[in-house]
C-alpha cells in the first residue's frame, strides 16, 4: 500500500504502483487553485496518473472538485475533512506553556511562528509599535527554516533589540525584547505560552502555515493575507470570528496593541478558535477507516 499525503502526485511513481498492483491512497488531499491551473496544462498526464489512485481522501469539497476535474474518477474519492484538525493537545503541553510564560516574567507574550525572509522585518516593526505601548511585551520569533536562525539573530541585534537565544539556554529577563526560537520541535510549546500568535508565511507570498496550531490551544490567531495553502481552514476560522486578519506590519502592530489592552477579546478569539478545532475533528479516523477498507 502506498499512502501519499496532500499533493505529491508523481506520474511515474503512480504508474509504477499500478504496474506492481500496489494500491494508492492520497490522504489529506489538497489542491489549491494555483496548483490546479498548473496541472491543467498537463491534464492528459494527470488523468492517467489519477486513474491509478485507489482512494482519495479530500480535505474539502473544493479540493475534491479540482481532483475530479483533472480526471480522478468520482467514485474513488470522498471529502473527509482536514487531518490537521486532529493535532494532539494534552494537559502536559498546556502546563508547559504556563510554566514558560511564568518563567519569562512578562505581561504580554506573542509568538511569530514560521516566519520567512522579508517577513521578519515586518514582525520586528510590529513589535516596535507594541513596545511603544507596552515596554515589557516579549516577542518569541521562530523562523521557519533553521538555516536562517543566525541571520535573523543578526537582524534583531542590528535593530538594537535585546535578544535571548533559546538554543543557547538563555532565559528572557526584564530587559529582553525578543526570544529567538532557534531550536527545532518547540513551536507548539511556544504557542502554548503565548497570549497571541501570528502565523507566518502570510505577510509574504508563501501561502501561509498551519493556523490551527495556536487555535487548538485557545490562543488568538493573527495572519496576513497570503493564505493560499489554508484557504478552507482560514474560511472556517473566519466564519467563527476566530481569525484576526491584517495586511501590513502597521496593521499587525495595531492589532497587537488592541489584544494586549483587551484580555476579554483575547479570551473570545481564543475560545472561538478552540471550538472550531474541536468541532472539526474526525478526519483522521475517517481516513484510517477508508485505508482499512482498501
Amino acid at each position: 500500500l502506498a499512502i501519499i499525503v496532500e499533493t505529491e502526485l508523481w506520474p511515474n511513481l503512480l504508474a509504477a504502483c499500478e504496474r506492481q498492483h500496489v494500491p494508492v491512497i492520497v490522504a489529506n488531499a489538497r489542491l489549491s487553485d494555483k496548483a490546479f491551473q498548473s496541472y491543467r496544462k498537463v491534464a492528459p498526464l494527470l488523468r492517467g496518473a489519477l486513474g491509478a489512485v485507489s482512494w482519495l481522501a479530500a480535505k474539502s469539497a473544493s479540493d475534491f472538485e479540482r481532483f475530479t476535474a483533472l480526471g480522478l474518477p468520482a467514485e474513488r474519492g470522498e471529502v473527509v475533512g482536514s487531518i490537521k484538525f486532529d493535532l494532539p493537545i494534552n494537559a502536559e503541553l498546556r502546563d508547559e506553556g504556563e510554566r514558560l510564560h511564568t518563567q519569562w516574567g512578562t505581561q504580554f507574550v506573542w509568538v511569530a511562528g514560521s516566519t520567512h525572509a522579508g517577513e521578519d522585518e515586518q514582525v520586528l516593526n510590529a513589535h516596535a509599535r507594541l513596545r511603544e505601548r507596552d515596554p515589557q511585551a516579549l516577542l518569541v520569533l521562530v523562523p521557519r527554516h533553521p538555516q536562517r536562525f543566525s541571520a535573523v539573530a543578526e537582524l534583531c541585534e542590528a535593530r538594537g533589540e535585546r535578544l535571548a537565544r533559546r538554543s543557547q539556554g538563555e532565559t528572557p529577563n526584564a530587559e529582553t525584547s525578543i526570544l529567538l526560537g532557534d531550536t527545532m520541535g518547540e513551536l507548539m510549546r511556544f504557542y502554548a505560552a503565548a497570549d497571541a500568535a501570528f502565523v507566518g508565511g502570510s505577510l509574504v507570498p508563501i501561502g501561509g502555515h498551519n493556523l490551527l496550531e495556536p487555535a487548538a490551544l485557545g490562543v488568538p490567531v493573527l495572519t496576513g493575507p497570503y493564505l493560499e495553502n489554508f484557504q478552507d481552514i482560514a474560511e472556517t476560522l473566519r466564519e467563527a470570528k476566530a481569525l484576526c486578519e491584517i495586511d501590513t506590519a502597521e496593521a499587525l502592530g495595531e492589532a497587537l496593541v488592541t489584544l494586549a489592552d483587551d484580555p476579554d477579546q483575547r479570551r473570545r478569539l481564543g475560545a472561538a478558535g478552540e471550538a472550531v478545532v474541536a468541532a472539526n475533528r474526525g478526519a483522521l479516523e475517517k481516513t484510517l477507516a477508508g485505508i482499512a477498507a482498501r
